[in-house]
């Protein structure tokens, strides 16, 4: 994970930070969380130079890196309600997205099927000190029932349906993000008021698939 110093560079940075502004992300907290984490250290180093394009970039295994602009969007849709104590993020990945919650939320739990992918998670959270992330090599569809339940839900891979398993695990009042759909893609915002569900369109989307079971 170790790539050139000029990726770290604080004008790099701010070039993403201003595209974002540009593209209608309003909420300060959130580009602080973005403009925070070396997303260099979140892709294959032949890809380091790429690493603060606003673009969703390979990281193996048949998943990508989300596009910092859909980091940002479904991180500040998740804040609109109240503060964030503790998140649930379905499909860990490289990591990016929990990183940066994980600057914004008392603690982030993050499932991830891939097994190859949870650990090398769990080692960039160690490197950049990230204590309040736990990850844990599971099928995302059940959720993480034992920490339940969540201020808010996070679903980093495209669902035809939504497991009911996440909205059972939402608290009272909680959020949920996630893109359903199949060839065509919507991401949608969930709100839970007692046993009432109500939810929101935000915009189109094109995510890798939502997949059940693990893989070592």
């Amino acid at each position: 994970m170790r790539h050139g110093a000029g990726m770290t560079s604080a004008r790099t940075r701010d070039r993403l930070i201003t595209r974002l502004r540009e593209q209608g992300i309003r909420d300060e907290e959130t580009l602080a969380a973005l403009s925070s984490i070396p997303r260099h250290l979140f892709v294959d180093e032949a890809l380091a130079t790429r690493a603060y394009e606003d673009t969703a970039l390979p990281i193996g295994h048949g998943q990508t890196i989300s596009q910092p602009y859909i980091v940002a969007r479904m991180t500040a849709a998740l804040r609109t309600s109240g503060p964030l104590e503790r998140v649930l993020e379905i499909g860990t990945g490289s990591g990016y997205q929990a990183a940066v919650l994980a600057k914004l939320a008392g603690h982030v739990y993050t499932l991830e099927r891939v097994g190859g992918l949870a650990r090398a998670a769990r080692q960039r959270f160690q490197v950049l000190g990230l204590g309040n992330v736990s990850v844990r090599h599971a099928d995302g569809c059940e959720g993480w029932p034992e920490e339940a339940p969540f201020d808010a839900i996070i679903v980093t891979a495209a669902a035809r349906t939504v497991p009911k398993a996440l909205f059972s695990q939402l608290k009272e009042g909680g959020r949920l993000v996630v893109p359903v759909g199949a060839e065509t893609q919507e991401l949608l915002l969930y709100k839970r008021r007692g046993t009432a569900l109500s939810f929101e369109r935000l915009e189109p989307v094109n995510f890798v698939p939502l997949l059940p079971g693990g893989i070592i």
